[in-house]
């Protein structure tokens, strides 16, 4: 018998280009309290970031590579949808960038999933 995680992260594809957006999903199967939901990204032997530009269909503007969305924002909602973008130019042929979905109830961490993609030239 299987069991959902409490959330996981996925995206609609594994690689894209330079200034190209990605699109994830955050699925939510958490069932207690928690204050907010936090999305990372990191960009492996890089400093550059992926720019988050939106949230469940709205337009939003975070040029962080973390992006916090508290329990009001969520609302009832078991899936979030975001899209976001990086300038990021692979010095070889591909990067690899990692996307860490959290789940925050008072300071803690209580879940959390993490998904790659690749970045090519």
């Amino acid at each position: 018998m299987s069991m959902k995680s409490e959330i996981s992260i996925v995206f609609r594809e594994n690689k894209i280009s330079a200034c190209e957006e990605v699109q994830g999903r955050i699925d939510l199967n958490y069932l207690g309290r928690f204050d907010s939901i936090v999305i990372n990204s990191q960009i492996e032997k890089s400093n550059d970031i992926f720019n988050y530009t939106s949230l469940n269909g709205k337009k939003i503007m975070h040029p962080y590579a973390r992006l916090s969305i508290f329990k009001d924002d969520v609302g009832n909602t078991k899936i979030l949808e975001f899209t976001a973008v990086t300038k990021h130019v692979p010095s070889s042929e591909a990067t690899t960038a990692k996307f860490r979905v959290a789940i925050i109830q008072e300071h803690k961490e209580v879940a959390d999933d993490i998904a790659y993609i690749r970045i090519t030239r």
